[in-house]
């Protein structure tokens, strides 16, 4: 039984993926086992289907030693893109164990938003800059990093005890990270609109 965001119990017809996520390739969520992110994205590739696993470098210490390790930025999530005729081939990668999904069908994340973190880790990964995980549901005020290192990120921007951070993330899966920004100019964006399945073959996300 499926449930929708209000409470209300969903039909089997409102469970059933609209045809169109069949048509054309989009992003989803892939909720992976623990510590198989990067077998999956290989296996993804494997596959022939696209794969982003957004990683960084993080200083760790060892029993005798510190050193540098390359993690994933939202651990347990591995992304892939491809249409629902594929889904079948993307659930039996070991390791896959759901692809992530809203009102009883796997949940499209827009480029925009893909794109969007792609930017932020490569940002992340020049400067060393700490981010810290957060909550992200995607409400707020949204706001483009117009200089330095981050420009081009979009997120939310927030204010926290004299200081001006934006968090970034995904909706899909409700986790973001937040960094210091009281440097950096920013300009107010609207924020960026679900991915519909009812979007024309080709048509942005």
């Amino acid at each position: 039984m499926t449930r929708s965001v209000l409470g209300r119990i969903l039909t089997e017809e409102e469970r059933r993926p609209p045809p169109e996520l069949y048509e054309r390739a989009r992003w989803y969520a892939c909720y992976t086992r623990a510590r198989h992110e990067k077998r999956v994205a290989a296996a993804l590739g494997e596959r022939g289907i696209e794969a982003f696993l957004p990683m960084l470098e993080q200083l760790r210490q060892w029993k005798d030693r510190k050193k540098r390790v390359a993690l994933p930025l939202f651990p347990g999530y591995v992304f892939g893109r491809f249409d629902l005729g594929s889904m079948h081939s993307v659930l039996t990668i070991p390791g896959v164990a759901t692809i992530v999904r809203a009102n009883g069908y796997p949940t499209p994340i827009p480029d925009r938003e893909l794109e969007n973190v792609r930017r932020f880790a490569a940002a992340l990964g020049a400067t060393g800059a700490e981010a810290e995980v957060r909550p992200f549901l995607g409400e707020g005020d949204w706001v483009r990093v117009m200089e330095g290192p981050f420009a081009g990120v979009e997120g939310i921007i927030l204010e926290l005890r004299g200081r001006r951070r934006v968090l970034v993330g995904l909706r899909a899966i409700g986790q973001g990270l937040e960094v210091d920004l009281d440097r950096f100019a920013v300009e107010a964006v609207a924020a960026p609109e679900r991915e519909e399945a009812t979007s024309p073959p080709g048509a942005g996300s």
